[in-house]
């Protein structure tokens, strides 16, 4: 067993054989380091794919989430500076339901309104205008026979 060995190291001392051996290792070590690179690249397309998929299904319209009275709720209180658990403004009543710009009805001291919420989570009340010009919070008011006047 000492000989083959003897007979290996002596081969191996051999400075055409060594070259051969480096050389052959250093092709052995750069397919290994391209494949690394490859399989890096290609799980971080994967990934980004993958993103890309969500972030679709997110723009799907049951994605988006939908007001409820007590989201809604939680929103006024919370723009109004109001107490949570006992509200002076209460909202009686979600008339459009969109997700960019959802219109509720809220009451105060026995005065309905007419009021706003975008994107879930700005709340306003006042006059809201379309593109024609039309005032979109007198006709809600006018539909659901809400009287602007303080009585």
């Amino acid at each position: 067993m000492n000989v083959k060995i003897r007979a290996i190291l002596k081969k191996l001392s051999n400075p055409r054989v060594r070259r051969r051996l480096k050389i052959g290792l250093s092709v052995y070590g750069g397919i290994v380091i391209l494949g690394l690179m490859f399989k890096l690249v290609y799980d971080i397309g994967f990934f980004n794919a993958q993103s890309l998929k969500s972030e679709k299904n997110a723009e799907l319209p049951g994605a988006h989430p939908t007001l409820t009275m007590k989201s809604a709720q939680r929103i006024v209180s919370g723009a109004l500076k109001e107490d949570p658990g006992n509200p002076k403004t209460v909202v009686n009543q979600i008339i459009n339901n969109d997700p960019k710009l959802a219109t509720i009805i809220i009451e105060n001291n026995k005065i309905k309104k007419i009021a706003w919420i975008i994107d879930m989570h700005l709340f306003f009340t006042g006059d809201l205008f379309n593109d024609a010009g039309y005032n979109l919070t007198k006709g809600i008011e006018h539909q659901h026979n809400i009287n602007r006047s303080n009585p």
